[in-house]
């Protein structure tokens, strides 16, 4: 039971008592019930004893009614203020991608670092939506995200209701190579959890299948082209080229994070997703829409 509710329980109970024991005087008094052999001052006695309950009892429910109804004002009060911190930070956090020069269409977020935190990177993928970002791509190189992807979506439902409320629309959630989708709060946002298998093992496969076309004659080998590689990869169908990598850990790589989509985009590292705050990713976006891309000029 949690303490306002213990608190109300324990005031009514000491409420009932001391309507209780004023009947039960009253009634006493009324009555004017002694036994015969009894005096004047014993039979005063039980009376006055009955009396000195029913105002112990009082007491403890006037001073135990006060506190529990404080305490009940004051959780409520929390719970505004939570839900009025909410609703000014899903106004800072939108405001936020509006005052950018630019905001990546498609972000990824990678992960180098050998323990992954499910809460923090459920943070990193709420703020993302938050700020108007598209598409979103999870991925570490030893696949736990998408191993376990029903505990982060599980992880981000919960942030998307605590940050975000429940004023947004749903959108369909999407894990690379699977036919099965996921229902989950979002603001028009897409999400992917990808591991190696969606990098070189993806573009070997697309390869495979470019060759037997080519031995079914349904193609010629003069067809190959980005456009017709594109196509044939299946890890991310349906979403552009990565514009933004944000890369967590102290490893100077992307450990076969989409190698055929990144050759164009903008990689920002960061020491740790470990307990990253708002600002620290905001940063990075403010540094990415700050830079030149010149596409190879």
């Amino acid at each position: 039971m949690s303490g306002a509710g213990g608190l109300a329980w324990r005031a009514l109970h000491a409420l009932l008592r001391a309507l209780l024991g004023l009947q039960r005087a009253l009634l006493a008094c009324l009555r004017g019930r002694r036994p015969a052999t009894a005096t004047a001052a014993t039979a005063a006695g039980p009376r006055a004893w009955l009396w000195r309950r029913a105002a112990s009892a009082a007491a403890s429910c006037a001073l135990l009614a006060p506190a529990a109804g404080a305490f009940a004002f004051r959780k409520a009060g929390a719970a505004r203020r939570r839900a009025g911190g909410a609703a000014q930070g899903r106004q800072r956090w939108r405001s936020d991608g509006r005052a950018l020069q630019k905001l990546p269409v498609h972000m990824g977020l990678v992960v180098t670092e050998e323990e992954p935190s499910y809460a923090d990177m459920a943070s990193l993928v709420v703020w993302c939506m938050a700020v108007g970002i598209s598409y979103v791509s999870v991925y570490d190189h030893n696949g736990i995200f998408k191993r376990n992807n029903s505990r982060l979506m599980d992880e981000i439902l919960k942030q998307q209701q605590e940050l975000l409320g429940l004023d947004c629309s749903k959108y369909t959630v999407e894990f690379a190579n699977q036919d099965k989708a996921d229902q989950v709060l979002n603001c028009q946002s897409a999400l992917k959890v990808l591991s190696p298998e969606d990098g070189k093992a993806d573009i070997v496969k697309a390869a495979q299948n470019f060759c037997q076309l080519v031995a079914q004659q349904q193609r010629t080998y003069t067809d190959l082209d980005v456009n017709v590689l594109d196509n044939l990869l299946s890890s991310t169908n349906g979403f552009p080229d990565p514009d933004l990598v944000l890369k967590f850990g102290p490893v100077d790589s992307t450990l076969g994070f989409l190698p055929w989509h990144i050759r164009l985009t903008e990689i920002i590292s960061l020491p740790s997703h470990l307990n990253i705050s708002y600002e620290d990713f905001f940063s990075a976006l403010h540094h990415y829409a700050a830079c030149e891309q010149r596409w190879g000029k």
